[in-house]
């Protein structure tokens, strides 16, 4: 079990406190998209993505993860409309408990922080200095992920000299880049970006060498559920990838990973509940077995 020597292990998230060094943070996700590869918009509606992040918070999630746009290549989607979608579930999930949006547009961040949102999750890896400004000027986190391309663009055959080492110096750079923008260390989490313009093997290799970049004194976050390198690796489709999902995040807890970005809440939640109960960063929820005189199976 690798226990990362974090420097600011207690993080303040919107009205809640993690301590990072023996709590393993879920974050649900909700895609407020017509044509999100996992759940295919079935949370595109404004109901059915407040329901979703209610049921999240219900089954566990410590935050929710708020998307108005895929990741894929595609048409951009214009800012304003990408406010209408993520802005009012914010708003609604916020009187909850903390909500994060993926977005890498600065006026996105910017309206969604208005909102309530606590955390920026920026899978471009701070390609526009001006996300960094938007949240240092407030007190919400900064999620800085690897990923080579421009946003929405594709990165053909990806090459990495040394896979660890390439996002390794990537994510020192854009993590100084953010702190020169005014976002403090504490306020920063990164991501090595499993499946972010790498293939299947590059995936492979970060997720079993991922003990190395969390000896940089952040905490890291995964987003690993159901993704292709998962359903490469096993020949699953992407509704059949949950016991790859969970076995993946499993190891990247043993291996440091403080933060985890799943679509299956409750599932999740036992797994990594159960580590931290393994370790003996939490209690049982109950005893009963062999705990009376008279025994019990």
């Amino acid at each position: 079990m690798v226990e990362p020597r974090l420097e600011s292990p207690v993080r303040r998230i919107g009205d809640s406190s993690f301590d990072l060094s023996r709590h393993l943070a879920v974050m649900a996700i909700v895609n407020r998209t017509p044509d999100s590869f996992y759940d295919h918009g079935t949370t595109f509606s404004l109901d059915a993505a407040v329901a979703s992040g209610v049921a999240a918070f219900d089954a566990g999630a410590d935050l929710v993860d708020v998307g108005g746009v895929k990741f894929a290549p595609g048409e951009p989607l214009p800012v304003e409309d990408e406010i209408e979608r993520v802005v009012p579930v914010v708003r609604a999930l916020a009187r909850i408990g903390p909500v994060s949006v993926d977005t890498f547009h600065a006026e996105v961040a910017r309206a969604a922080i208005e909102a309530g949102a606590a955390v920026i999750n920026d899978t471009t890896g701070v390609h526009d200095p001006a996300i960094a400004e938007v949240v240092a000027d407030s007190e919400a986190t900064l999620v800085v992920a690897h990923s080579l391309a421009a946003p929405r663009t594709q990165h053909p055959l990806p090459h990495y000299d040394d896979v660890i080492d390439d996002i390794a110096a990537f994510l020192r750079e854009r993590v100084a880049l953010a702190e020169e923008h005014g976002v403090p260390r504490e306020r920063i989490i990164i991501d090595p970006g499993h499946d972010l313009n790498k293939n299947t093997r590059q995936t492979l290799e970060l997720t079993r060498r991922l003990a190395e970049l969390a000896e940089n004194g952040l905490p890291m976050l995964v987003a690993l559920s159901n993704k292709d390198f998962i359903g490469e690796t096993l020949a699953r489709g992407r509704d059949q990838r949950l016991t790859g999902s969970l076995a993946a995040a499993v190891f990247c807890a043993t291996q440091g990973a403080r933060v985890f970005r799943v679509h299956n809440v409750r599932e999740s939640v036992d797994a990594l509940r159960m580590i931290e109960a393994i370790l003996g960063w939490r209690e049982p929820a109950y005893e009963l077995h062999n705990t009376r005189p008279e025994g019990n199976d």
